[in-house]
């Protein structure tokens, strides 16, 4: 009973504390593509939009 508390505590702690893994795959795609700190943060405020947008207009040279 206690460790199930524990681990809901803990799971919400980390869910409201951090960004979400759409950010983070749009921020990595923005920067390897534009090198620009500012479209990064939009781009990571956008999260899934920008990533399903950079998959359907990548480059040959950007599919590793």
């Amino acid at each position: 009973m206690i460790l199930a508390q524990t681990t809901t505590r803990v799971t919400h702690v980390v869910t409201q504390s951090g960004i979400g893994l759409g950010s983070a795959i749009a921020v990595v795609c923005s920067w390897e593509r534009n090198k620009s700190i500012v479209f990064a943060i939009l781009h990571g405020l956008f999260s899934w939009i920008y990533v399903i947008y950079f998959a359907l207009t990548r480059e040959p040279d950007e599919m590793r």
